[in-house]
């Protein structure tokens, strides 16, 4: 079993769990709701509006479930947690499910209300949490017997990260790391690992490493002394997806930063990259997908107007595409309404400014109320940026901005945006200096990033658009 299998295992778990509640909750209505409405026994007949319901209450449990991010991460789950997760979603799910379709019924008591809530919700729960905990115990049988598990990679060569290898490997039950290897940090050719796991390179190319042998996880085994290397380690781990986790010392242990997830485990403290919540997260796509078919459909006639707007005041395509860089590091074209003459960097990448004579004198008006940046809601739907992130650039200007702010990786941790916190607090950048500046605003909305900054963020862009003071 594979983690694909293992969430597709979930996802039908959760359909058939759902299917089955519905169909025992139906049964249930006829057999006591009913006939206490009408005042004789109703028959099991399972009509049209029972078949359209089976297709539909699983998709919106499904759906459910997948906001809160059920179906990531399955081999790493704990059962506790899940069913504390099974119990809220179903709990809050029920109650959604309740007024909307069965508050309005005609009931014979008010008690009945009462009895179909908690009739519904039990169903749910149970079922759910049965398929569930069954999928997960299987997983964590194969893991404990080292059947399957997680590519894991140990950074550190000395005698901490040999007694930690060791200590990992003759556990009764394993924990799930699959040890491939182990990367040197002071480059020593032998040390006592070597005789147990093939070296497989050094600390400054792991981003390499990890793609060339699929590592998942990576455990930092460092002495004391090369403590002021984990910051580098760790921030070039950032983008590759790769869990990491730090051995302790006594501080990390007497402050309570090390969170244990197996009793009999090995302490290890787990470095999260989640910036947001899953739901959180989930939820920012799901709006971004909608708001960007609402403006492209229903602004369909203004994009028209516009597209007149360039071609017949210069010559030249209407539209306009470039290269960005964007999440994790990887490029995609953006798209805007041109606002300059062609050929305006035929002597290299320019920032533009605000008398710049390469600008249209419409490209100026465009600018001036962020206009020229509506095609990029295309790019927000399909999925290379967000209505609300750091502002994507050019991989020449990355590359000086890199020689004097390294941290500027920071901002591919997430989907660029249409606009951001730095868009809306400096405007367009006129030179590196500027665009250093404006990525302080945009690394603190990173570290801060909620639906609710978002939310604020697109409320000061649309009044920013209202007010004509794009820059």
């Amino acid at each position: 079993m594979n983690k694909r299998i293992a969430g597709i295992l979930y996802f039908i778990g959760d359909y058939i769990a759902s299917a089955l509640a519905w169909t025992l909750f139906y049964i249930y209505r006829l057999e006591f709701v009913e006939p206490l409405k009408y005042g004789y026994k109703i028959p099991i007949s399972f009509d049209k509006n029972y078949y359209l319901a089976i297709i539909i209450i699983p998709l919106y449990w499904i759906i459910i479930f997948w906001i809160f991010g059920s179906y990531k991460n399955i081999f790493q789950k704990s059962r506790v947690k899940e069913l504390g997760l099974v119990f809220t979603l179903c709990f809050v799910g029920s109650v959604l499910l309740f007024f909307i379709l069965l508050l309005d019924d005609v009931v014979g008591s008010y008690n009945a209300y009462r009895y179909t809530f908690i009739v519904l919700f039990l169903l749910q729960f149970f079922l759910t949490l049965s398929i569930r905990l069954t999928i997960l115990t299987r997983i964590k049988k194969l893991m404990k017997n080292r059947v399957i598990g997680f590519n894991t990679l140990l950074v550190g060569n000395n005698q901490k990260a040999f007694d930690l290898y060791s200590e990992l490997e003759n556990e009764k039950y394993s924990q799930g790391y699959l040890f491939k290897g182990f990367v040197s940090i002071n480059h020593e050719s032998y040390t006592a690992l070597s005789d147990h796991l093939p070296k497989l390179g050094v600390y400054e190319n792991l981003r390499e490493i990890i793609r060339q042998n699929a590592i998942e996880e990576v455990i930092l085994a460092i002495e004391t002394s090369e403590h002021h290397k984990i910051n580098g380690i760790v921030s070039a781990l950032e983008d590759t997806g790769v869990g990491i986790k730090i051995i302790p010392d006594m501080y990390d242990l007497v402050t309570g930063t090390v969170k244990m997830n197996y009793i009999f485990g090995t302490a290890l403290i787990e470095i999260s990259h989640e910036i947001m919540p899953v739901w959180q997260k989930n939820l920012k796509r799901i709006f971004d997908i909608t708001a960007s078919v609402f403006i492209l459909v229903l602004g369909s006639p203004f994009y028209l107007i516009l597209m007149l707007l360039v071609k017949l005041t210069s010559k030249g395509p209407v539209f306009y595409s470039q290269e960005r860089i964007g999440h994790n590091g990887m490029p995609f074209n953006i798209f805007k309404f041109r606002t300059m003459y062609v050929d305006s960097e035929k002597n290299g990448p320019q920032l533009s400014s605000k008398e710049d004579p390469r600008i249209t004198p419409v490209g100026r008006y465009l600018r001036m109320y962020r206009l020229d940046e509506f095609p990029q809601f295309w790019n927000v739907l399909i999925g290379d940026m967000s209505l609300v992130g750091p502002r994507p650039e050019r991989q020449y200007f990355i590359d000086r901005i890199m020689e004097k702010a390294p941290h500027y990786t920071h901002l591919l941790r997430v989907r660029p945006g249409i606009t951001s916190w730095g868009q809306i607090k400096f405007g367009y950048a006129e030179n590196v200096p500027q665009m250093i500046e404006r990525m302080k605003f945009d690394i603190l909305y990173v570290e801060n990033m909620s639906l609710a900054m978002d939310l604020k963020i697109l409320f000061y862009t649309v009044l920013i658009m209202l007010q004509g003071r794009g820059k």
